[in-house]
């Protein structure tokens, strides 16, 4: 990444403005459920903090339109915070006027301000131009560490940083690209990516970038019933996207004429509905015609480790079934399992549902990166250029 981090920026003094991703589930009481994003922000906030920065914080919270929504309030995250820092966090009444800009230009050398959710403004999201200048008013220092919305072009992290002279990355971000930068440009082969999910339609880029790129790509999840079906396998009633079996052919046979295996299932598990107490193991050419197909099979999984095992770079984005359901989610945890333990291999899983899986598969410390980027991780990985990332780097 061309831009600079945090590390190389005088902060001293100065008002550093930090756009984190603070959009954590709350809990009914109103606290926070869970936060690990806001834990990932930590180390840039106290770095900031520790050179003596006055530190102004922006995110945004849930989807409240453009209006002010008391549910949506940051209040809760900023109470968080503060304990967290063991110091005061000032939450501003909106997210950009003369309030807000009150309490930023109070702010003495350490102390830390929160701007109210930046949703709360309809400026935020239409990247308008006077909410981009009162933001930059507010700082002397830009650092971008909410890589999960860099794909957006957004008034807080596009549209003010060309008003600011000095700007960079957090810790976190940083660590994002260097590490989802692995998976682009020279990649150490033999690469294999792992990509499942349920839309055909939302992983159809990603798909298409791999070719050239990976050796191999393994397919689950409901995506990969589309490709079966795009193959003459009858599949009962599972759910399958028939509007996309032409674009899947298509890239069949791109990917044999580029030398990329596509491993796709072979055996299955299948059930009445996800709400079933067990499934049944069949072959692709077994699919009864009242069943839905809910996971990979044992074979498949046995198989898609095979490929891994020899990988030296791994991307994993999606989970091979409905992996929530205990019943079906053998072959999503045999994959998370599979990945972790390659050793001498890069490997790099992606999206919540995937991250879920590994966590659950107690493996989560033998993965290389765990990325929260979501749709910003898989943009970055088709080769995207990422909004956020690209201002930082004017």
């Amino acid at each position: 990444m061309a831009a600079k981090s945090i590390a190389e920026l005088d902060l001293q003094g100065r008002r550093v403005f930090i756009r984190v991703d603070f959009d954590v589930p709350l809990t009914p009481a109103g606290g926070v459920s869970d936060a690990t994003c806001i834990r990932e922000s930590l180390p840039t906030i106290n770095y900031a903090i520790e050179c003596g920065a006055r530190v102004v914080l922006a995110a945004h919270l849930g989807r409240p339109k453009g209006r002010a929504r008391s549910e949506l309030s940051l209040l809760p995250v900023a109470a968080y915070l503060a304990e967290t820092l063991g110091r005061d966090v000032v939450l501003t009444d909106e997210p950009a006027g003369d309030g807000a800009k009150k309490v930023v230009y109070d702010l003495r050398d350490g102390g830390v301000a929160m701007l109210e959710n930046l949703y709360f403004s309809p400026g935020e999201e239409a990247n308008d131009e006077t909410l981009a200048r009162a933001l930059a008013s507010y700082t002397d220092v830009y650092i971008n560490e909410a890589f999960r919305v860099a794909h957006r072009a957004h008034a807080s992290n596009a549209g003010m940083v060309k008003h600011v002279a000095s700007k960079g990355a957090g810790l976190h971000m940083e660590r994002e690209v260097k590490m989802l930068g692995k998976l682009v440009g020279e990649v150490e082969r033999p690469f294999v990516a792992v990509v499942g999910g349920i839309k055909v339609s939302e992983r159809m880029g990603l798909l298409e970038s791999l070719l050239g790129r990976a050796d191999a790509v393994c397919l689950g999840g409901a995506m990969a019933n589309t490709f079966l079906r795009a193959k003459g396998v009858e599949m009962g009633r599972s759910l399958f996207d028939s509007s996309k079996l032409p674009i899947v052919r298509a890239f069949l046979a791109r990917a044999e004429s580029s030398g990329v295996q596509v491993i796709l299932p072979h055996d299955l598990v299948v059930a009445e509905d996800a709400m079933a107490e067990t499934g049944t193991v069949v072959s692709t050419a077994g699919v009864p015609a009242d069943r839905a197909v809910l996971d990979i099979g044992p074979e498949s999984a046995a198989d898609m480790g095979t490929a891994l095992s020899h990988a030296r770079t791994i991307f994993w984005n999606g989970p091979m079934g409905a992996f929530e359901a205990p019943p079906f989610a053998a072959g999503t945890l045999a994959l998370a399992k599979a990945v972790a333990s390659v050793r001498g291999c890069a490997t790099v899983v992606a999206g919540a549902d995937t991250a879920a899986a590994v966590g659950r598969a107690g493996v989560a410390g033998s993965i290389t990166h765990i990325s929260t980027g979501g749709d910003a991780a898989l943009e970055f990985v088709e080769g995207k250029k990422l909004p956020g990332l690209a201002a930082l780097e004017s």
